[in-house]
């Protein structure tokens, strides 16, 4: 079977392999234990690969190289109106060449590879749409028409859509999906730490606006003017690191706020299992999945009511959810924070997470590609 993938995601070479996003590697290595041929259509950029990037594995990939692009200002877009149709070509031949066609979505590759997709009716095809897909939500215009196409069968044929979440009034193209870091042999019960003598509180991702760090560290401060012992490692590195930074020093957080960078998966696996509290105050998401592995390691959840965290958190019964008012969620953290109360929620957010495995997620994409 010869597989084509269309991608955003940003590629480097390196002594004849192909780096990327970790998490979206190690998920792609899972589809090519089933497949002959990869053709992978995505940039490559002039980079080493840094902490947080790993190689495919398989010994029949063809890189297919295109320039990446965007509408954010006029000079760009002017540029993007003559890469377009070069890419859209290459798109083309790549699915042309394939027997079975995945787009990565959301994102600008995605939106050509759904309207390119459009001309291959006959053609077994998967997409998945690693964003919110709540159909409230606000979202950018190209989000939103990525969206519409995928939801359309009559545009969109022979086709499963993998989304986070389960949605009313979605066609019978969308798949309700999930994700997974860890393996069976790795499911323990977690032996949490006791409170005393200090809680633990982690935040993982991109220190940008959107996943909004500087709020978990104001919740932490929070809880220390309560007097409880408190500190937040922060694993990630993005646009706000001097903005929080500075918020630490001037603030006097030094000791009880600390940012890591980008680690490796075992060094942040680590720290879950010797964390509290996993928290994500972000605007938007797909299936966090800093939420997901923290559970995993018996943290107690706190994040906002996006996408399909309501779902993950049972609505309260599995976790936080963050009302993004700092009173009123410092307060509801300290309302846990004993052993009893601790330790009930820590058990129930673990014997969930625990079930999606990445033996579970690879039984799923094998039915996926045996269509």
């Amino acid at each position: 079977m010869k597989f084509a993938i269309i991608t955003n995601v940003n590629h480097v070479e390196n002594s004849g392999q192909f780096f990327g996003y970790a998490p979206y590697v190690r998920e792609m290595n899972i589809w090519f234990k089933y497949v002959d041929k990869v053709i992978i259509v995505a940039p490559l950029i002039k980079a080493n690969p840094t902490e947080i990037d790993i190689a495919y594995i398989h010994n029949q990939i063809e890189f297919r190289k295109v320039s990446d692009f965007s509408f954010t200002s006029f000079k760009n877009i002017l540029f993007s109106i003559v890469k377009i149709p070069v890419i859209l070509w290459s798109i083309f031949w790549a699915m042309k060449n394939a027997d079975h066609i995945h787009l990565r979505c959301p994102g600008n590759m995605g939106l050509l590879g759904c309207f390119v997709q459009i001309l291959f009716p006959g053609k077994i095809k998967t997409a998945k749409y690693a964003g919110n897909w709540d159909p409230q939500s606000k979202q950018p215009w190209t989000y939103k028409l990525q969206k519409s196409i995928l939801n359309n069968t009559f545009l969109t044929k022979n086709m499963t859509v993998l989304v986070y979440g389960d949605w009313d009034k979605q066609s019978k193209n969308i798949k309700p999906f999930f994700t997974a870091t860890y393996s069976e042999l790795e499911k323990i019960q977690p032996e949490k730490p006791f409170l005393d003598p200090v809680i633990k509180f982690i935040f993982v991702g991109s220190l940008v606006s959107g996943k909004n760090p500087m709020y978990a560290v104001n919740i932490v401060e929070g809880l220390a003017k309560k007097g409880k012992s408190v500190i937040l490692n922060l694993y990630g590195d993005g646009a706000e690191k001097n903005v929080l930074q500075r918020y630490i020093t001037n603030n006097k957080l030094d000791s009880i706020v600390f940012l890591h960078g980008n680690q490796t998966k075992e060094i942040v696996k680590t720290a879950y299992q010797e964390s509290h509290f996993v928290i994500l105050p972000s605007k938007s998401e797909g299936w966090p999945k800093a939420i997901a592995e923290g559970m995993f390691w018996g943290c107690i959840p706190a994040a906002t009511k996006v996408s399909c965290i309501p779902y993950m958190l049972d609505h309260g019964k599995r976790g936080i959810m963050l009302e993004m008012d700092l009173e009123k969620d410092v307060n509801q953290i300290n309302d846990v924070l004993n052993e009893n109360n601790f330790l009930a929620l820590s058990k129930t957010a673990a014997d969930w997470s625990q079930y999606y495995t990445t033996e579970i997620f690879e039984l799923e994409i094998k039915k996926l590609l045996e269509k």
